[in-house]
């Protein structure tokens, strides 16, 4: 294991806020210099331009690897739910996020599980690795045996990351606004609070293995899903132990048969159907890692149950309203139905109908084939962008959806996502209209 991984997480207030300000200067040096070459070429950029660079994107993946925590967390969901939106060399760049997180050097470590077990900690196992096998925003993953021979998932909190979730998300949100990228009529506020609640319950490791034991009576029966369960005596607000469950990466599913790959990603878009019309109770993080592929068995590996949250009715039932709309086809339903879920604004609709159509034919014309929906062919997307770009260049007509609304097409799109890296084939219009009947 490579040194380079090993980083103190920073824990202090100041020495977390000096790491902004690190990260606020080299992308101010890094936008003058872009700002100079432009110049000397001749050219007027927008500060946007300057601002949305490579360079620049390097440079804050790298100090939001370094920070953990919730700006790590924030920085992974824009590269998640960009999609299609970012250029391709940025959305590249960004999706390092999501493993590049750093480790605690050892001696780090050992505070943290001496804090939480005592100073005799390691004679609870016959083995404790101390290389993570995985590490995310807010902690790293061991690989422990109990005396007994049970094999456990050890999750660790990077220390000071409960208590700088506020002060971080308020940080990224003023370098969103020094950077002059969001409109200043634009309310962010609302988000902002419901992102802190979100991200202190994913720090909340008792209340995961709560929602972890929820899911496993959920999913008890389900052939195509393993869920580990936690392991209570062991557990705490800051350290999570767990059954540790075997599994491959879920992007190894893609080496599996056409057959393979669709029963898999069948069975996980019948589950955020589920959760959405079924259960009224969803886990909101589709990051890649939270899933596992166990080729033996065939069955997925669900992890990570800290961002799992109740979706309200009034959510459900926009919901319902709008795949309603679409499976009829109905323009005007569907226009309706983005406004009242809060994807659109009034404004919006005001002042952009014509591209709003326009983007909703497109989809209606994609979604609406016959057979099999292939999540590979990405062929609309071009003209989907080009009508988007039409709205997003009038900033005044900029909007955020309700909080609820965007936890749950995070796990939507994301979902979706991952069938289009899989090159799934299957009958979503049958699978939609099957669970709203």
């Amino acid at each position: 294991m490579s040194q380079d991984r090993y980083r103190k997480v920073p824990s202090a207030r100041l020495s977390r806020l000096a790491s902004f300000g690190q990260l606020a200067g080299g992308i101010a040096g890094g936008m003058m210099a872009e700002g100079v070459r432009r110049l000397a070429r001749g050219e007027r950029p927008q500060m946007s331009d300057l601002l949305l660079t490579p360079g620049n994107a390097m440079r804050l993946t790298d100090q939001l690897s370094r920070l953990r925590g919730a700006a790590m967390k924030l920085g992974q969901m824009i590269s998640l739910d960009a999609g299609d939106l970012l250029p391709a060399e940025l959305t590249a760049i960004l999706a390092r996020l999501r493993d590049a997180a750093h480790f605690m050097p050892p001696a780090q470590l050992n505070q943290v599980l001496q804090a939480e077990w005592g100073k005799d900690w390691r004679r609870r196992f016959a083995r404790f690795e101390a290389t993570p096998v995985a590490a995310a925003s807010i902690g790293q993953v061991h690989r422990a045996t109990l005396p007994d021979g049970r094999v456990l998932a050890i999750k660790v909190q990077y220390p000071g990351v409960a208590a700088s979730i506020d002060a971080d998300v308020d940080n990224v949100a003023t370098l969103l606004r020094l950077s002059g990228l969001l409109p200043d009529t634009l309310d962010v506020a609302p988000l902002l609070a419901e992102a802190k609640r979100q991200l202190r319950e994913e720090a909340d490791y008792l209340r995961e293995a709560e929602q972890m034991r929820r899911y496993g009576a959920l999913l008890a029966d389900h052939p195509a899903f393993v869920l580990p369960a936690p392991v209570v005596e062991l557990s705490g607000e800051r350290v999570l132990a767990m059954d540790f469950l075997p599994g491959q990466p879920i992007e190894t599913l893609l080496q599996a048969s056409q057959d393979v790959r669709d029963s898999a990603m069948a069975a996980l878009l019948e589950l955020v159907l589920r959760e959405l019309f079924e259960f009224g109770y969803m886990q909101t993080d589709p990051n890649f890692a939270n899933f596992r592929w166990q080729a033996d068995t065939g069955r997925i590996v669900l992890l990570d149950f800290g961002a799992a949250r109740a979706v309200p009715d009034a959510t459900v039932a926009a919901y319902r309203r709008l795949m309603h709309a679409g499976l009829a086809e109905d323009r005007a339903a569907l226009r309706d139905a983005l406004l009242a879920i809060g994807f659109v604004s009034p404004v919006t609709l005001e002042r952009h109908s014509g591209s709003l159509d326009a983007m909703i034919d497109v989809l209606i014309g994609h979604l609406g084939r016959p057979g099999l929906f292939d999540f590979a062919d990405r062929s609309f997307v071009a003209e989907v962008r080009r009508h988007a770009e039409t709205i997003a260049a009038d900033r005044a007509a900029w909007h955020i959806p309700p909080a609820d609304t965007l936890f749950v097409q995070r796990k939507v799109s994301g979902t979706a996502l991952l069938a289009v890296r899989m090159e799934a084939r299957l009958p979503l219009r049958d699978m939609v209209a099957a669970k709203l009947a």
